[in-house]
């Protein structure tokens, strides 16, 4: 549903050192601990978001239904909502299982997949925003939709740049830890830290549900537990793995080969990374 930002101009850019190591941690974490992530996510996204949850090394469920939800998040790690494809008991579902998540200290993401559409999604929206996710992950448009200002969303597309949504963000962390806003170059602050990603591919924005599946990756990542890693890395970390998995995807495609072909790398990209060739490829900027 939503997308990823192609990889950008990065010459000029100083990237940093420091976060190597609470990268190549939170990755080998993910890996070591198998996470479970449960996914309350769309009807297009649920066969990718699994796909790459247990390519990284995490264990996905896609259970979503009012009278278990609810109930099944006290066994998971994390808990992702994604309101891609909304209808009014998939919304009851999504308010039970939040209300339980954060009363219960277990970490959950919030991607308000097209947001601003229309007003039904603006008022679910406002009310998880009540359940306090762990993370907030949306494109600039989204991103400034849940915040409430005035975006040129297209449907599930962005219409804004990552610059135009940092306020957004900022004011979004009275609601959540950390917030996220893929695009060009990804962003991602706590209220006191800040981070650009400068990693992607183009090619990831043809392929449905990839952007989608991104939240469920940070759910594997914020569920696992690494030592002196902060949040905000965690989620840095899960941003780095993801998009190097799609320009190593890239890189292996033939000339005759097209999206379909490109999945298929990124899937076994995301499975034979390792945490060390991660660390080492990061391009971080720590902005404070």
């Amino acid at each position: 549903m939503t997308t990823l930002s192609p990889q950008s101009a990065t010459q000029s850019v100083s990237f940093s050192d420091d976060i190597r190591l609470a990268i190549a941690k939170a990755i080998s974490s993910v890996k070591t601990d198998n996470p479970l992530v449960q996914n309350i996510t769309n009807f297009v996204a649920m066969n990718t978001a699994a796909n790459v949850l247990l390519a990284i090394g995490a264990s996905p469920a896609m259970v979503h239904a009012t009278p278990e939800a609810p109930e099944f998040v006290k066994l998971a790690h994390a808990l992702t909502v994604n309101i891609g494809t909304l209808s009014q008991p998939w919304v009851d579902s999504m308010m039970a299982t939040t209300k339980v998540a954060h009363e219960a200290d277990i970490p959950w993401v919030f991607d308000p997949v097209a947001v601003g559409a229309t007003a039904f999604r603006r008022d679910v929206g406002q009310k998880l925003l009540a359940n306090k996710p762990t993370i907030i992950r949306g494109n600039a448009s989204e991103i400034m939709a849940l915040a409430g200002e005035a975006g040129q969303s297209k449907g599930a597309d962005a219409g804004d740049n990552v610059e135009s949504a940092k306020k957004s963000a900022r004011v979004l962390t009275q609601y959540a830890q950390v917030v996220v806003v893929t695009g060009e170059v990804d962003f991602v602050t706590d209220g006191e830290q800040e981070w650009q990603v400068h990693h992607g591919e183009a090619m990831m924005t043809q392929v449905t549900a990839l952007g989608c599946g991104l939240t469920s990756v940070l759910g594997a990542f914020i569920g696992a537990k690494a030592d002196d890693v902060s949040l905000g890395e965690a989620v840095v970390a899960g941003l780095c793995l993801y998009a190097q998995a799609g320009e190593r995807a890239k890189a292996e495609l033939q000339p005759e080969q097209g999206t379909g072909s490109f999945y298929v790398n990124f899937l076994d990209a995301l499975t034979v990374l390792t945490a060390e060739q991660v660390a080492k490829q990061a391009k971080v900027e720590v902005l404070v």
